[in-house]
């Protein structure tokens, strides 16, 4: 069935000539494809790879792009990035979907013998994408880029137990002073600034050296800097989206490969 939009549904459809011709219509108009199917996939190219027949989910996206999905877990067990090029036939009551790629050259194969749900719609989307952070990502971002607090800065402890509760991050600037990190992850105000402010006493009771004691987080409310200028400690704007985008590219990192002894 279709409306304005050229939706195609397909339930429980007899793998045929009218099944191909949809199939091969969709491709040929970079629609996005999705099917419900039980089928089995070859690979040739870098490796190879075989996977037997079971019930699956097939996605063709508008780019090119092939996602073979198993009922569960996210990750695809098979995939192929942009840009490649389709064929498509039935024979013998088996729908065949072949993705090509040039360079470098390698071919996915896609057979389907019962096919459970065919949809096929040429998609529209425009929105942007916004990353969003934790505090536990922003502290993880700080762990990864420390010059994201200053240049110079260099973390020695995360989570440091001290008498009024735990330090986000520790360390030591440039010119060897400690320092205490609090991070927030919208905007700080007075009780941030005092949480820190404990923080800094209880690690200066026990230091032989001076302590300073740093404010991250997207902003801060109004007459917070006046507070943080009293008790002589500074306020480092952080931006939870460029948190985000660190980490999105060090996902494998974990936080205790960050340090070697504690100060």
């Amino acid at each position: 069935m279709s409306n304005q939009r050229q939706i195609c549904v397909l339930e429980n459809p007899e793998i045929n000539e009218g099944t191909e011709r949809s199939v091969k219509e969709t491709l040929a108009r970079r629609k996005v494809l999705l099917i419900v199917g039980r089928c089995w996939v070859d690979y040739k190219g870098r490796a190879s790879s075989t996977l037997e027949p079971g019930e699956r989910i097939v996605v063709v996206k508008e780019d090119g792009s092939v996602l073979v999905h198993r009922p569960n877990s996210y990750e695809a067990v098979n995939w192929q990035p942009p840009g490649c090029i389709f064929q498509s036939k039935v024979r013998n009551g088996v729908l065949q979907i072949k993705a090509v790629r040039r360079k470098p050259a390698e071919s996915l194969n896609i057979y389907f013998d019962q096919i459970f749900l065919l949809f096929a719609m040429k998609m529209r989307d425009a929105g942007d994408f916004s990353l969003h952070a934790s505090e536990e990502d922003m502290q993880k971002a700080v762990l990864l880029q420390p010059s994201l607090i200053e240049t110079g800065f260099k973390p020695v402890s995360f989570e440091k137990k001290v008498e009024p509760g735990f330090v986000d991050v520790y360390g030591i600037d440039g010119d060897g002073k400690f320092v205490v990190v609090e991070i927030k992850r919208k905007t700080a105000g007075r009780n941030a600034v005092l949480q820190l402010s404990k923080y800094v006493r209880a690690v200066q009771n026990h230091a032989n050296r001076e302590v300073r004691g740093i404010l991250a987080a997207p902003n801060i409310a109004k007459g917070t800097q006046r507070l943080l200028d009293m008790l002589k400690m500074t306020f480092r704007p952080l931006q939870p989206q460029i948190c985000a985008e660190i980490i999105r590219e060090s996902p494998n990192r974990k936080l205790a490969e960050f340090f070697e002894t504690e100060a």
